[in-house]
């Protein structure tokens, strides 16, 4: 076979299984059947990502997304009791709505792809196959040398984003003990322990006496 025709075979059945997994995510009535779609999207979107041989990519996608957080969101899915009956109460009277505001967004999306496509240059060659490297390389390479200091900066964004949400959401109780690391290295062991020297004494014998015999 044409490894061009079995690669464009290849990108229409993972395309094909992408849309009606992402179709089936919002209308599944299963919350946990939904969040397993989603991961069957986020798999064959990551094939698609190879197929284009962009690998680092699509190893990001599936090592992130469906290893961690769509595990993440299973189990969270698993735990709640979710209520069924009021996620459906309204959906038939919005629908109309939400139609309408579907398709104006995918009226929006195409014709900014149309006018993206009018204007659109030819690329030159892929940078990774003229430096002779594979994409994952040819990215980290670049990633640590030329945009440094980017990287650095979208890390210290992050970072400081986790912060606060770990501020914003800490909350002290009067109730709860905390243990203060500081105070117990700056504790002296005589303060807290006191030997004492006690005299040795015998036990007494307690045990009842032998009864006496009557004399005669």
């Amino acid at each position: 076979m044409n490894p061009q025709l079995f690669q464009l075979i290849c990108f229409y059945a993972f395309g094909f299984v992408t849309v009606a997994a992402a179709l089936s995510v919002i209308t599944l009535k299963n919350t946990v059947h939904a969040v397993l779609a989603l991961v069957l999207t986020f798999f064959s979107a990551a094939c698609l990502w190879m197929l284009i041989e962009a690998e680092f990519l699509a190893l990001a996608l599936i090592v992130v997304y469906v290893g961690a957080v769509m595990v993440l969101f299973l189990f969270v899915v698993m735990m709640l009791d979710i209520d069924q009956e009021k996620l459906r109460e309204g959906f038939v009277k919005f629908l109309p709505v939400g139609l309408i505001v579907a398709a104006a967004m995918l009226a929006e999306m195409l014709g900014l792809i149309g006018v993206r496509a009018i204007h659109a240059q030819v690329m030159g060659a892929n940078p990774a196959a003229v430096a002779g490297l594979s994409n994952t390389a040819w990215l980290g390479q670049a990633l640590y040398t030329k945009y440094l200091l980017p990287f650095e900066i979208a890390a210290l964004i992050l970072t400081v984003g986790v912060v606060a949400a770990v501020a914003l959401t800490l909350r002290h109780r009067g109730d709860t003990r905390y243990e203060s690391a500081s105070q117990q290295v700056k504790v002296n062991p005589r303060d807290r322990v006191r030997l004492v020297k006690m005299a040795a004494e015998r036990p007494v014998d307690e045990s009842p006496a032998p009864p006496q015999e009557p004399k005669s």
